[in-house]
C-alpha cells in the first residue's frame, strides 16, 4: 500500500494506492486545509488512524524548496523533516519531492481528457516539457527527455526576479516594490499575485473600486472575487487586473519553455487556470507566450496545454513511490 500526499499552502490532499495489475488504483482520499494544522505530521496521524491500512511505501509532494529531506513551506509554518514522518509511519525512509515534480510525475497518468489545449504546437512534439502552476504560490519543474522517457525534475522558477514586458508592468514592479524587498513571479502570479495586480491598478487611479467587490473580499478570498467578477465582466478593474495576470502568466510560460528547451510541451497546473479557461484561451496568453523576438517561431511551435486534473500532483507522488520501490 502507497500513502501519498499533495501538500499546498491551502489544501493537503492524502490518499492511499495500490499497484494492481501494474496500474496505480486509488483506494481512498481525503483532503484538509493546511491552515488548520500546526504541520503535515499531525494531519497524516489522522488520515491513517481514521483507515488503518497497511503501509509499505509513501511520498508526499510539497509546496517548498527541498534540501537534504527536509522543506521549510513558505505559504505555510511548517518545518517537514523526511525523518520524522518515517518514525511517524514506522518505515525505513518517506519520500519528499517538490510539488511542482509530483506533479510532472502525475502527467503520464493522465488521460487527454484531462486536457484543454491553448497552442496545439507541432504534431507529435518531442523534448523536454515543463509545468508551471498557479495557486496559493507558483510552481515550476521541468521533465528532461532522455530518449526514451520524461524524467521529472524540480526548480524554484516561481521565486525568480519579476520581469516587467512593458511600461504598464514597469510600473506594477515599482508598486510592489514599495510593499516586498523582492517581487518575485510569485507575487504576480498567484492568487495573492492577482490581488496585488488588482490593488496596484484600484491605487494608481486605472479604475474604480465597486463597493461590493470591496465588501465581497472581504468577506473571501480576494482572487476568487477578482476573477469571478473579470470573468462575468460585472468589474471593469477586475477584468483589467485579470487580463494583467494572463499576460504576465503567458509571458513567465514562455520564459520557462525557453530556459528548458520545453519543445515537447508547457503544462498549466494549478486551481487557477482550470477556473479562467475563457480568459487563457483569448489571444493574450498566446500572444505573450510567444512574444520572444528572434524566437518566437520556436514558441509558436511548443503545445500548451492546462490541466484539468486537480488530483494530478497526488497521482504523480504515488507514481514516484511506486517508481522508487520498482527500482527505476
Amino acid at each position: 500500500m502507497i500513502l501519498a500526499g499533495d501538500i499546498g499552502g491551502t489544501s493537503t490532499r492524502l490518499a492511499f494506492f495500490e499497484v494492481r495489475n501494474g496500474r496505480l488504483e486509488m483506494v481512498t482520499e481525503k483532503t484538509y486545509p493546511s491552515q488548520n494544522y500546526s504541520g503535515l505530521t499531525e494531519i497524516v496521524t489522522a488520515f491513517i488512524s481514521t483507515h488503518r491500512l497497511p503501509i509499505d511505501q509513501a511520498c508526499f509532494g510539497i509546496a517548498g524548496p527541498l534540501l537534504q529531506g527536509r522543506v521549510e513551506t513558505p505559504n505555510l509554518a511548517w518545518v517537514v523533516e523526511a525523518a520524522d514522518l518515517a518514525r511517524e509511519l514506522g518505515l525505513e525512509t518517506v519520500n519528499l519531492i517538490n510539488d511542482l515534480e509530483a506533479h510532472a510525475y502525475g502527467i503520464a497518468v493522465l488521460e487527454p481528457r484531462d486536457f484543454v489545449v491553448l497552442n496545439p504546437g507541432v504534431p507529435e512534439a518531442v523534448g523536454n516539457a515543463a509545468v508551471i502552476s498557479a495557486g496559493t504560490g507558483l510552481g515550476e519543474a521541468g521533465l528532461y527527455w532522455d530518449g526514451k522517457q520524461h524524467r521529472p525534475f524540480a526548480c524554484e522558477g516561481g521565486h525568480t526576479d519579476f520581469a516587467p514586458q512593458n511600461d504598464l508592468e514597469i510600473e506594477l514592479l515599482r508598486y510592489l516594490l514599495t510593499k516586498f524587498e523582492h517581487v518575485s513571479y510569485e507575487r504576480v502570479l498567484s492568487g495573492p499575485g492577482l490581488y496585488n495586480i488588482y490593488q496596484f491598478l484600484r491605487d494608481t487611479g486605472r479604475g474604480q473600486e465597486i463597493a461590493w467587490v470591496a465588501e465581497a473580499m472581504r468577506q473571501q478570498d480576494p482572487s476568487i472575487v477578482i476573477s469571478q467578477a473579470a470573468l462575468t465582466g460585472k468589474c471593469r478593474l477586475c477584468v483589467q487586473a485579470l487580463d494583467l495576470f494572463v499576460a504576465i502568466y503567458g509571458a513567465e510560460a514562455g520564459n520557462l519553455a525557453l530556459k528548458i528547451m520545453a519543445t515537447a510541451g508547457i503544462f498549466l497546473g494549478g486551481g487557477i487556470a482550470p477556473k479562467i479557461l475563457s480568459k487563457l484561451k483569448s489571444p493574450l496568453f498566446r500572444k505573450a507566450f510567444t512574444a520572444k523576438g528572434r524566437l518566437s517561431p520556436l514558441l509558436e511551435a511548443i503545445p500548451v496545454r492546462v490541466i484539468l486534473n486537480d488530483k494530478t500532483a497526488l497521482w504523480g507522488a504515488a507514481r514516484y513511490a511506486a517508481l522508487q520501490a520498482s527500482g527505476l
